[in-house]
């Protein structure tokens, strides 16, 4: 039998004897015996039976780092994004063991507390790239950063909740959607520059200021400032 197979067994006995008996009086030893499974195979796959519950984190906060970080300063949102969608498509794969947590850990105060702390941990990836994209542009870019980082979770947590609870037909669409919503509330901030003022290659820039003089007695002037600047 595969270990993938065996994993899944033993999460569904885990939910099964929780329904059953209650999170706190099933033990590892009876999720294991209602596997059919030894013990030391269920340390194996999980570390404990609150590890059984909840989806693999690490794995989960490694894929959308990576996803992260291979976008460029022009594709930052559309990374985000997709690392929000990459998060809510785990959750639909899972389908009614998903469903199965999420009435757990409404019930167990315990398991609700671990819940909020592993969000937390995708809202500070989120951070810390959103703050890196952003730039240096002052002193408000890190209250903006978490800000926008609160805002792509939240958003995220709203769709997967209406599915969880069977409100949400399409909620691959609807966290497009949401998402859209979010990123449309904070401006692109523009991209460093790829070279300091006056380098070779930089171009022309054109400054343009507001004259109550008539066009036709400024195009001399403009001419010959145009054409000193250029033999500089």
């Amino acid at each position: 039998m595969s270990k993938g197979s065996t994993r899944e067994r033993l999460a569904q006995a885990a939910f099964t004897l929780f329904d059953e008996r209650g999170y706190e009086q099933t033990t590892v030893e009876d999720i294991a015996e209602r596997a059919g499974v030894g013990r030391t195979t269920f340390f194996r796959h999980y570390r404990s039976k609150e590890e059984v519950i909840f989806p693999d984190h690490d794995r989960l906060l490694s894929a959308i780092s990576g996803r992260l970080a291979g976008s460029t300063h022009a594709t930052a949102l559309v990374a985000v994004s997709d690392a929000v969608r990459l998060v809510l498509m785990h959750y639909l794969d899972e389908g009614e063991l998903a469903r199965r947590r999420y009435a757990l850990t409404s019930k167990v105060p315990a398991l609700r507390e671990r819940e909020i702390v592993s969000v937390a941990r995708y809202q500070r990836l989120f951070r810390e790239f959103i703050s890196d994209w952003m730039g240096d542009n002052g002193t408000s870019t890190p209250l903006r950063a978490e800000l926008m980082a609160a805002n792509v979770v939240a958003a995220h947590n709203h769709v997967l909740r209406r599915w969880l609870r069977g409100e949400s037909a399409d909620p691959a669409a609807e966290v497009d959607d949401a998402m859209r919503e979010v990123l449309a509330l904070f401006p692109v901030p523009p991209a460093a520059p790829s070279a300091s003022p006056g380098a070779a290659g930089d171009g022309t820039t054109v400054v343009v200021l507001r004259s109550g003089t008539d066009i036709d007695a400024l195009l001399p002037s403009l001419r010959r400032l145009l054409r000193d600047g250029g033999a500089s």
